[in-house]
């Protein structure tokens, strides 16, 4: 039996379809509602607002729940490496040890750049950021590495160009914004020892592999790999439905993701913690002004938009920061400040009545300081970990038949229709 929402104006009646999720969630469809009716519907930030049906990732901002294809991101970050997480988001289902092989082998071969993309690093402004750069050069591997057409192995290969080379390309500016020598992947290492060995390793002090670091970045990548309908991703998607190239819609989502209330709050975090320690380290007085409706002073870290508890994510992260820290014995004033903070915050009254739990943001920001990465490279991390979700949606939403172009609407606000005064005849 087909469900309906019935809307009714000025005695005219309009059936709406009622759309149901594998797990229970309801839509009204009103994609025949202007057409019907002459009307749009108003919805400022899209927040309540399916752009698409999508099988890749579920979130419950109620229950705290995400799971990727079915299954749930805590059992992802505990037992998948960061490679079998990225097949499953693209391919839909996790892969046996022969595809799983392939994969492995598809990285590797297309690991390495082209020569010529460090003249275009090194003619980049020394203060650039990172992740201007990033967006810059992804778009610009289009020119090196052209996509490959339509055939199912060609579109793989070009996925697998961009999994493996944007890892690359990440160190890469690193180094060069250091003056040092480019490091190259190597073979025997794994996706996340390959990229601090690229990161840290030099002619002087060979980088020594350290599973703590490398388990923290496997896990940190697991969690950012995906998360539903975000900016950043609907900005891949967007873009992605003009039909644009892979590259171009990529490096969309990287321009969006390197906002501060989006994949910058993790580098927010760490800044708010330097301005504390600046001020003396007075935590209480931040958690004061962050209560006063009447400041605008923000505690970058806590809470989110659709998480309405505790971040399932934070809870891992949380874990995983406890675990490095005690590992490392890393002597750090910041990450000292970042553990009261936390604990003060946890327990305040205020914050938790209005559901300002730690999030993911706020615990990734501190792995990524105790494992030794810049500051300024934090949303380059985030984006690397989100590259596997951009590349699924992009793909599922290229594979959709019911394909459209993104087009929203708006209503508007301005003048109405007036003659045109000549430049004489202005006030």
């Amino acid at each position: 039996m087909e469900d309906f929402v019935t809307l009714t104006y000025n005695g005219h009646q309009m059936k709406l379809p009622v759309v149901t999720g594998s797990e229970g969630e309801k839509a009204v469809d009103i994609s025949n509602l202007r057409a019907e009716t002459g009307f749009i519907t108003l919805d400022p930030g899209y927040a309540n607002t399916g752009s698409c049906l999508s099988a890749i990732t579920y979130m419950d901002g109620e229950k705290g729940i995400l799971r990727y294809r079915g299954i749930p991101v805590e059992q992802l970050a505990e037992k998948a490496t960061f490679k079998e997480t990225a097949y499953l988001l693209i391919n839909g289902r996790l892969p046996n040890r022969e595809q799983l092989t392939r994969f492995s082998v598809m990285l590797n071969d297309n690991s390495l750049v082209h020569e010529d993309l460090k003249t275009f690093y090194q003619n980049f402004p020394r203060a650039s950021h990172p992740m201007g750069i990033l967006s810059a050069m992804v778009n610009a591997l289009r020119s090196f590495y052209p996509e490959l057409g339509t055939l199912e192995e060609e579109i793989t290969i070009t996925m697998t160009r961009l999994l493996a080379k944007v890892r690359t390309m990440a160190a890469m500016s690193y180094k060069i914004s250091r003056g040092h020598r480019v490091v190259y992947p190597r073979p025997d290492l794994t996706y996340c020892e390959n990229f601090l060995n690229m990161m840290f390793d030099t002619p002087v002090r060979p980088y020594e592999i350290n599973r703590a670091a490398v388990n923290a970045l496997r896990v940190f990548w697991i969690l950012h790999a995906d998360h539903e309908q975000n900016c950043s991703t609907s900005a891949v998607r967007m873009v992605g439905s003009a039909r644009v190239n892979l590259y171009a819609a990529i490096s969309s989502g990287i321009a969006a993701l390197w906002g501060p209330l989006h994949g910058g709050a993790n580098q927010a975090v760490i800044e708010m913690l330097t301005t504390i320690q600046n001020e003396g380290g007075n935590y209480h007085k931040a958690i004061e002004r962050a209560k006063d409706k009447n400041d605008p002073f923000r505690l970058m870290g806590f809470g989110h938009r659709i998480y309405k508890t505790y971040d399932p994510r934070a809870k891992i992260m949380k874990k995983m920061c406890d675990e490095l820290l005690d590992s490392l014995q890393i002597d750090d004033p910041l990450l000292d400040i970042a553990k009261e903070l936390e604990e003060v915050a946890v327990k305040d009254p205020y914050f938790v009545d209005h559901n300002l739990y730690p999030n993911i943001d706020f615990y990734s920001g501190i792995v990524l300081r105790a494992i030794g990465i810049p500051t300024n490279m934090f949303t380059v991390m985030f984006a690397i970990g989100r590259l596997p979700g951009w590349i699924a949606q992009w793909k599922e939403s290229m594979d959709d038949p019911k394909w459209k172009i993104s087009r929203p609407r708006q209503i508007y606000v301005g003048e109405r229709e007036y003659d045109f005064v000549p430049i004489h005849a202005r006030p």
